[in-house]
């Protein structure tokens, strides 16, 4: 795995394309990203042994009413590539880069099932602009009790 770089941008997003269903953008987790770049050093790609991409992860930086937090998503791995815990090394390694940079907090619209072995549980009073599914609004502390408080609405950084 590698920091994602300007070169694997336009790869990257092809990668989502195949991923994810047509009209990905269009869903309230892209408003909050819109103008604003990537967590840097955080989104990562993985690339096979001849350089072709397998999976990517970002971060966005967001805001809880005033208080900051990290923005997980979009995470893929290649169908060809799925089950061979390419996405889970791609959540673990990077959310373990997060703390050192100074982030307390992360959040992520998913579903629980799958991300709770990473330590994600649901934020009850954590509100994604809608037509969210409050269910799927989860969060895992960086720092101990990082989450104790925290209410309110999801906004981008800059607002």
């Amino acid at each position: 795995m590698t920091p994602e770089g300007p070169a694997d941008h336009w790869e990257v997003e092809a990668l989502y394309d195949t991923c994810f269903a047509p009209g990905r953008e269009a869903l309230s987790s892209y408003r909050l990203r819109d103008g604003v770049p990537p967590v840097a050093g955080l989104s990562h790609v993985a690339r096979d042994s001849g350089g072709i991409l397998a999976g990517a992860i970002r971060y966005w930086p967001v805001r809880i009413d005033a208080t900051p937090a990290l923005l997980l998503g979009p995470v893929a791995v290649h169908p060809t590539r799925q089950g061979e815990g390419l996405g889970a090394a791609l959540i673990e390694t990077s959310l373990a880069q997060a703390a050192p940079l100074g982030w307390e907090r992360v959040m992520l619209v998913g579903d629980a099932p799958y991300y709770n072995r990473f330590g994600f549980t649901l934020l009850q009073d954590v509100e994604m602009p809608p037509p969210t599914n409050p269910a799927r609004v989860l969060g895992r502390a960086l720092a101990e009790n990082a989450w104790a408080g925290v209410t309110g609405k999801v906004r981008r950084w800059y607002d």
